[in-house]
């Protein structure tokens, strides 16, 4: 478990020409903030611009250009002023003019990618979109994972691209009937990434899978989740070296080329695994569950995976909470609240009436926003 240090916190806000704001000078510093005002009025956007203090692209999953204001430039800027355990620290991002991809900066420097900005912060958000996560495509939940396990292994992003772009050469090649050789060394390459991303994926549903249970009284009244990786390869994992799951990995590549030719694809592997999900008290499959069950259900996890982190990065991450409130009764609102503040981290959350924010207790900040603006309460 890593040494207990304070938790990052953003003090300040900067956008420029991002979504809705024109140019906007927030100061934070809450450990709590909502973000409160009608359907419309920039409050997820707010929420988006810090889910890009990460790699990837945002809780919305937005293309560089569709974060650009309407008529403005087609650039962006977001700026972080962070107050963390070693001293202050500016985090960076935007689109820059004839750029295809967003630059990155810490303290004004440079940076190769997002990837950085995990060694300084780590991020966590529950936004209405992951409302069908248990019902919907395995393809979900596998991103779901992802995101998950980069919290605590800021490798696994880079190895998880490195895997989903040797897939795409094997498929290239399979479909332009490569030889032998070429094969063999790009499934190998898939064989080691895979069986790393794989077993990334399984340490980590087995932390949280049983932190999640352990702590089930702590974290009432959402329940706990039992989790579990659906895959052949996973399976295997779980029960033999993986040096012997390698060899049979590799065999399988190569004894399924011809099926792969003919799908277009590649059908075996941990790009083709699912995260099965239990109502742990109940023991019915999560996508059985009522729709209110659901959403209890899918807020644990995140809870658990904020205490995980942690425990193992000695600092819980920040916590981005869009639209959730609406959706609980005063019990489980008040509920949440306290869970909030016992995690430590900073939380930002959303929501179009001011009173679902009144049990956030002392110290909490409520903003209203409208029109590109944030007024402070």
């Amino acid at each position: 478990m890593a040494p207990s240090l304070p938790e990052p916190r953003i003090q300040r806000l900067r956008l420029q020409d991002f979504r809705s704001y024109t140019r906007l000078d927030l100061p934070l510093g809450a450990s709590l903030t909502a973000f409160c005002g009608p359907n419309g009025a920039g409050k997820t956007n707010l929420l988006e611009a810090i889910s890009l203090l990460s790699p990837g692209r945002g809780l919305r999953r937005a293309t560089l250009t569709a974060l650009a204001r309407r008529n403005g430039p087609g650039t962006f800027s977001i700026l972080a002023d962070l107050e963390t355990g070693t001293g202050p620290l500016t985090l960076a991002t935007g689109l820059l003019p004839g750029e295809a991809g967003r630059e990155c900066r810490i303290d004004r420097e440079p940076v190769s990618s997002a990837m950085r900005f995990l060694d300084h912060l780590s991020l966590l958000w529950l936004t209405p979109d992951q409302d069908g996560l248990f019902r919907g495509p395995a393809g979900d939940r596998r991103r779901f994972l992802d995101r998950l396990v980069l919290a605590v292994d800021s490798a696994h992003g880079s190895r998880v691209s490195a895997f989903e772009n040797a897939l795409r050469h094997r498929n290239r090649l399979l479909e332009e009937s490569g030889g032998p050789r070429w094969l063999d060394a790009i499934e190998q390459e898939i064989v080691e990434l895979g069986t790393a991303v794989a077993a990334a994926r399984a340490e980590t549903v087995a932390r949280l899978g049983g932190l999640a249970e352990r702590d089930a009284a702590l974290m009432a009244p959402f329940p706990f989740a039992r989790l579990s990786l659906e895959g052949e390869l996973e399976q295997r994992l779980g029960t033999m070296p993986a040096g012997t799951v390698e060899d049979w990995y590799r065999a399988a590549l190569r004894d399924g080329r011809a099926r792969d030719r003919a799908a277009g694809r590649t059908l075996i592997g941990p790009q083709a695994s699912d995260l099965g999900v239990l109502h742990g008290p109940k023991g019915e499959p999560a996508a059985t569950c009522s729709t209110g069950e659901q959403k209890a259900l899918l807020l644990g996890l995140v809870l658990a995976q904020a205490r995980l982190i942690g425990q193992m990065r000695g600092h819980p991450p920040m916590l981005l909470v869009d639209e959730v409130a609406a959706h609980l009764d005063a019990e489980r609102r008040a509920a949440l609240y306290r869970i909030l503040q016992m995690l430590g981290g900073q939380v930002f959350l959303t929501g179009t009436d001011p009173l679902l924010f009144e049990a956030l207790g002392e110290g909490a900040s409520l903003m209203m926003v409208g029109d590109g603006q944030v007024d402070i309460g």
